[in-house]
């Protein structure tokens, strides 16, 4: 065999060294594909009492593809590449049916926006992936039933309801009549509102279980101040979510008092009059791209999006445990334009967020309240705090 010249081994080394690196290039040059699912199903609430203006059929969705252009707009920069597939289902079965088809496709992220039966499904039909819950407030998903793949970013009612409660006791308004509604949701609500009063001291004078089935539009001015006449109250507090009757409450009580709960004065996650710490911008991007105002189901799951790019960013990998994992450590601070870092705690995977107080058209105030300490962080102090989750969240 002809042995090559020094010179032509150490040119065959070049060219290979060269194609080396080429192909390392291409590799580090290659985009880092972010495919994350949007799972929407909201039942029929069925036929309404009053003429409650519905919730916007695209709610939840036009949030995440936000968060997708957001995403894009600063992982260029990081050669990284975001895309969603939404399906929006008429069904708990049609929505499975779906997500089990995108994790057959490699999908392993997922926002949610569905009712705490069809979370839980997903959660266990999906064990390797990352669900991130934009639609159940549901207080059982975070103290008694953690799912260990779920992370939280809808505030729970437990953190509403805290949120309020601190407001009432801050106004001095601690004299309360609470009106309950018929519905499962209802009846969570008001548990809610009890533990919230009980916790800061807010006195329920009375409690009274909404029965009606006539139209409020017509009788609420005689059947209202009636109904809502008992020991002299500072404030009406209302478990309505879904608008049967709460709208008619305010001005129609027995005596001239204010209204908050799911009607009047309410604590959300979300509303179009927050506009300070870069809300407005954010108010403003949503509007340009859906033609309406961002509600509170947007704001999750735009949050959701968020959450999982800047772990995305930091990690520089999708792998849903990793993702998870970061998550609920201290390590990655999350920017939500509520005035303050956010993060997810690590006994339910709720996240730690500020809530805005507001009636219809203006902020009221933002809770946590002055005042309302905490050992470690005072937005704990809405909602279930570690010694109060029974749940094992690994």
């Amino acid at each position: 065999m002809r042995q090559l010249a020094p010179y032509a081994l150490i040119y065959l080394l070049a060219i290979a060294c060269a194609a080396g690196l080429a192909t390392q290039s291409q590799a580090a040059d290659a985009p880092l594909q972010v495919q994350i699912g949007y799972l929407g199903f909201r039942p029929d609430p069925g036929p309404l009492l009053s003429n409650v203006i519905p919730e916007p059929v695209d709610a939840g969705g036009r949030g995440a593809e936000l968060a997708i252009t957001d995403s894009n707009s600063t992982g260029r920069f990081l050669n990284h590449s975001y895309s969603l597939a939404s399906v929006n289902a008429d069904s708990p079965e049609a929505l499975l049916e779906a997500a089990t088809a995108q994790h057959a496709q490699g999908l392993r992220l997922f926002v949610v926006n569905a009712p705490v039966a069809s979370l839980r499904q997903l959660s266990a039909a999906l064990p390797d992936s990352l669900l991130f819950n934009a639609g159940s407030p549901d207080d059982s998903l975070r103290t008694t039933d953690c799912l260990p793949n779920v992370l939280h970013t809808l505030p729970s009612r437990a953190m509403l309801a805290d949120a309020l409660a601190q407001f009432l006791v801050v106004r001095k308004w601690q004299r309360a009549l609470l009106i309950v509604g018929p519905t499962a949701d209802d009846q969570a609500y008001a548990a809610a509102l009890r533990r919230a009063a009980k916790r800061f001291g807010v006195q329920l004078v009375a409690e009274k279980a909404w029965s009606f089935d006539n139209d409020q539009r017509r009788s609420a001015q005689a059947d209202m101040p009636l109904f809502t006449q008992t020991a002299e109250y500072d404030v009406v507090l209302v478990a309505d979510e879904r608008g049967d009757f709460g709208e008619y409450v305010p001005y129609q009580t027995w005596y001239p008092r204010p209204v908050a709960g799911t009607q009047g004065l309410t604590p959300v996650g979300w509303h179009k009059t927050v506009e300070t710490y870069g809300a407005a911008q954010l108010q403003k991007r949503f509007e340009a791209m859906a033609g309406r105002w961002m509600n509170d189901r947007d704001f999750a799951a735009w949050m959701a999006v968020r959450s999982i790019a800047s772990a995305v960013s930091k990690l520089r990998q999708t792998d849903p445990t990793a993702i998870r994992t970061l998550e609920i450590s201290d390590q990655l601070p999350l920017d939500g334009f509520k005035g303050r870092k956010l993060s997810y705690r690590p006994w339910n995977g709720q996240l730690r967020q500020p809530i805005p107080i507001v009636q219809p058209r203006a902020l009221v105030s933002t809770s946590p309240q002055d005042g309302f300490l905490h050992p470690f962080n005072e937005m704990d102090s809405l909602g279930y705090d570690k010694p109060e989750v029974s749940c094992r969240f690994p």
